[in-house]
């Protein structure tokens, strides 16, 4: 009795739930509860393949942002500047991973103008370094613009810099403008420490879409940078770029490895770790939250699966008369509520995963400019949609053992009698 004996069988169990899940009840309200359960699961399993889909999109987006002005790894020396860069850069360009690595300094300055003052994160770089990352400034540009011009319209000659979007603004200038660096790293005189001040000329501008990245870092050749901090042949560190970004940590290691305790080393995600730490726990917190909207569609299952058993009680009884078991009575129940949600699940994934294409490729929700983002940045990970679905059709499973387990335990005499 426990299979149908063909070569394409299947259980008897799943026949009966098949037909408990077509046939015309006599109360229309279990008929009612059931579609609404289908409904919940797959509203809930839409929304969340949908918005796991734009928060995994602004991850990406954030990461590609920042591996556009920040090297892979930074190594710096303990204590100060690096007298021999050059060997430096030979030791590190032998560690398997490594796609180019390059000088750099970096320091603290004030920027002033004829119109305001204000900090700014200063990184001197090499131009024809294929790894500069100035977005929109490819390197043979670079080493046009940071060089030094002859002197025109009357403005004398001055190194270039290259100011962020919203740094310009604060300072009131634009391409062409003349700034004043002033350094810390002065000169004593009979008046004191006097610090150092130098004029630049703004050769351009960049736009990250990153407030913090905009508004505080200026660019200008190494060579200049080297004069402004007074660092003479030394650099403050060495930018590494690698094969593979996400691969850094381990090739950080190894690079410490053969450069000794002497000098120290960062990677990208070191440097930006509570932004990711704060995507993840936003990520998290919004599956959970989700998935309550699943939950709350489960008990509509399990409230469904009750009535259903005390509708179809003298239907179990005469089932368990003719020889099924507890645990054919218990695979019936469970396999018509894990249809319902297998259903509602498959519903809910079909209807995200159009909405995600949609959402992709015709950009109809714009975002207000104080986001980075124009759109909505939607990136579908097949693992995310299987971790959403596993999810939803566990909990819609969970939610049939108990109406199962009571159906299980029907007394068939008293279900005749009275049913």
């Amino acid at each position: 009795m426990n299979r149908i004996g063909s070569p394409l069988s299947i259980s008897y169990e799943l026949l009966i739930a098949l037909r408990y899940l077509k046939a015309k009840r006599r109360q229309a309200f279990i008929s009612l509860i059931t579609m609404l359960s289908v409904a919940g699961v797959a509203v809930g399993v839409m929304a969340l393949v949908v918005v796991i889909a734009v928060m995994t999109g602004a991850e990406k987006d954030f990461k590609a942002r920042i591996l556009g002005f920040q090297s892979h790894i930074s190594v710096m020396m303990r204590g100060g500047g690096i007298a021999d860069p050059e060997h430096l850069l030979s030791v590190i360009d032998e560690v398997d991973g490594v796609k180019v690595a390059a000088p750099f300094v970096y320091g603290q300055v004030m920027l002033r103008s004829a119109y305001g003052v204000s900090g700014a994160v200063l990184r001197g770089v090499e131009p024809t370094s294929a790894v500069t990352q100035i977005q929109g400034y490819p390197p043979e540009r670079l080493e046009t613009w940071l060089e030094r011009k002859a002197p025109s319209r009357g403005r004398p000659s001055a190194p270039g810099v290259i100011l962020g979007n919203e740094l310009a603004l604060n300072l009131g200038v634009g391409e062409g403008d003349m700034i004043y660096l002033i350094s810390p790293k002065g000169m004593i005189s009979p008046m004191g420490h006097v610090p150092s001040m130098r004029q630049f000329r703004v050769a351009g501008l960049f736009e990250s879409g990153m407030f913090e990245y905009d508004s505080s870092f200026a660019y200008i050749h190494i060579d200049d940078a080297r004069s402004v901090f007074r660092l003479g042949d030394k650099v403050t560190g060495i930018d590494v770029w690698t094969l593979s970004p996400y691969d850094a940590d381990q090739i950080r290691e190894a690079i410490l490895d053969r450069i000794g305790p002497v000098y120290w080393a960062r990677d990208w995600m070191q440097m930006n770790a509570s932004l990711f730490s704060a995507l993840k726990l936003e990520k998290a917190a919004m599956f959970v939250i989700l998935i309550l909207i699943v939950l709350v569609a489960a008990f509509n299952i399990a409230s469904s699966l009750i009535m259903m058993v005390m509708e179809k009680t003298r239907d179990i009884a005469i089932l368990k008369a003719m020889g099924a078991t507890d645990g054919s009575i218990m695979r019936i129940f469970v396999y018509q509520g894990t249809l319902i949600g297998m259903v509602g699940t498959s519903i809910g994934v079909a209807l995200g995963v159009l909405l995600c294409f949609l959402l992709k490729h015709f950009k109809f929700i714009e975002l207000p400019k104080v986001y980075i983002f124009s759109t909505l940045p939607v990136r579908l990970e097949a693992l995310d949609v299987l971790v959403i679905s596993a999810s939803a059709f566990g909990i819609c499973f969970l939610a049939t053992l108990y109406p199962a387990w009571q159906a299980s335990r029907q007394n068939t005499v008293e279900a005749i009698r009275y049913g």
